[in-house]
């Protein structure tokens, strides 16, 4: 009886074990189970457009490069208010003037500041914001020279910076074949000839002569303005073909800067005074 009980007994105390063991097994199965995938975070904004800037730092006080390399100037200043006002991020490339239309053209620069004179022929292949500087040629001579007006310039040597208005005109007046016409890639490099006494006058930029006189007293040049021979020049701001989007925040930006008197400020630091009615109005 003592060995039947036993075994009963010890039957009944393995079930119980084994019990034990299946619902300890699945309570460390229950335990060992993942825990459900937290919702994904929100997918990260793309990063902002930086729009590359194609221009020619050879053009002070415009464009030009500082002691550190940078591209400054009151065209940057200018563009880096109406990126503020537009919401745009832009970044400088230096650009050599003959090759800066096809950088637009090829999308290698998303938009061109570079004192470009807003003209019928460049519209046809890039358009243009609205105006933010007005600019009219001005010739350079040395003090002694007797130039007093453009038509004066027809026997003589005259300096330009290729593909600029002032090339243009100069073409114009001595002929495409002329060999009296020297071609620079400045207008700086050109004035610089003329110091040197290589040229007999250099036609330029109002601008840019001013600036560079102003700042070569030592050159002994004069500037002689003849408003009759020369038109009014406007500079803007170039994107490529049908870019309406990006036109229409820079003009936005643009009509913001000289509303607020942002624009004043910038042009009266390079030159002194506010500008012409005409650039703000």
């Amino acid at each position: 009886m003592k060995t039947s009980w036993t075994t009963r007994r010890f039957l009944k105390t393995s079930s119980l074990l084994v019990a034990g063991l299946v619902l300890a097994a699945c309570g460390k199965q229950e335990a060992a189970a993942p825990a459900a995938p937290a919702a994904s975070a929100a997918a990260a904004p793309p990063p902002a457009k930086v729009y590359v800037v194609g221009t020619d730092a050879a053009y002070a006080p415009f464009e030009s490069q500082n002691e550190k390399g940078e591209i400054v100037g009151l065209s940057m200043d200018v563009l880096n208010a109406i990126a503020a006002k537009a919401g745009l991020q832009v970044k400088y490339v230096n650009t050599p003037w003959e090759g800066i239309f096809n950088s637009l053209q090829q999308g290698d620069r998303d938009l061109l500041i570079s004192s470009i004179t807003i003209t019928d022929e460049r519209k046809q292949t890039m358009d243009f914001s609205a105006p933010y500087f007005d600019a009219q040629q001005l010739i350079a001579v040395k003090a002694d020279s007797k130039v007093a007006k453009f038509d004066d310039l027809k026997k003589l040597k005259v300096g330009v910076q290729t593909g600029t208005t002032g090339d243009e005109v100069v073409t114009k007046l001595l002929g495409k074949t002329s060999t009296a016409i020297k071609r620079f890639e400045s207008t700086p490099l050109a004035l610089k000839e003329l110091e040197a006494s290589g040229v007999d006058a250099v036609v330029a930029d109002n601008g840019v002569v001013i600036h560079y006189v102003a700042n070569n007293a030592g050159a002994k040049f004069k500037t002689v303005a003849d408003t009759a021979s020369f038109v009014p020049e406007q500079y803007g701001i170039a994107v490529k073909k049908g870019n309406a989007e990006l036109l229409e925040k820079i003009n936005k930006g643009l009509a913001d800067i000289k509303a607020d008197g942002t624009y004043d400020k910038l042009y009266a630091q390079y030159f002194g005074t506010a500008p012409a009615a005409a650039v703000v109005k």
